[in-house]
């Protein structure tokens, strides 16, 4: 199921970024791309997801997506990497982890496939900076919850 996961995500490059939005194509934004690779792969979403800010309840430090992603998604150790994983990364530390994206190789030249405000998605090295903030990492479940 991994290369299906990764394959879905390279569907999704050049998908501009728009907050809250998940539609190939038209826009979308870290939770959207996930969102669709979801309907792409494993079908209808587990949840209706809520309005959200770009923030992700930074200011109250409550860790909403990282909660989230526990509960649809499979919790992996930091170090099993495989391409088709979801990251979680923490743009700041002290932050909450308020950004996504999937692996989509793994080995010497990991990268990672993303979407994020002022880009469209994208596939991008997963270089040592972005490696530093990764603060969790999940696997799509093998079905739906």
């Amino acid at each position: 199921m991994n290369s299906q996961i990764v394959e879905a995500a390279r569907g999704w490059i050049g998908t501009p970024y728009v907050h809250q939005m998940s539609v190939k194509g038209a826009g979308c934004d870290c939770l959207g791309l996930l969102r669709g690779i979801w309907r792409e792969v494993l079908g209808g979403e587990p949840a209706d997801v809520p309005p959200y800010t770009a923030d992700w309840s930074e200011p109250g430090r409550d860790e909403v997506l990282w909660r989230a992603a526990c509960r649809y998604l499979v919790v992996k150790p930091l170090t099993q990497a495989a391409t088709g994983d979801v990251l979680l990364f923490r743009m700041r530390r002290g932050a909450v982890a308020k950004h996504l994206g999937i692996q989509s190789i793994f080995g010497d030249t990991p990268a990672f496939i993303h979407a994020y405000s002022g880009h469209a998605v994208t596939e991008s090295p997963l270089s040592t900076p972005w490696q530093r903030r990764i603060a969790a990492r999940f696997e799509f479940p093998q079905e739906k919850n």
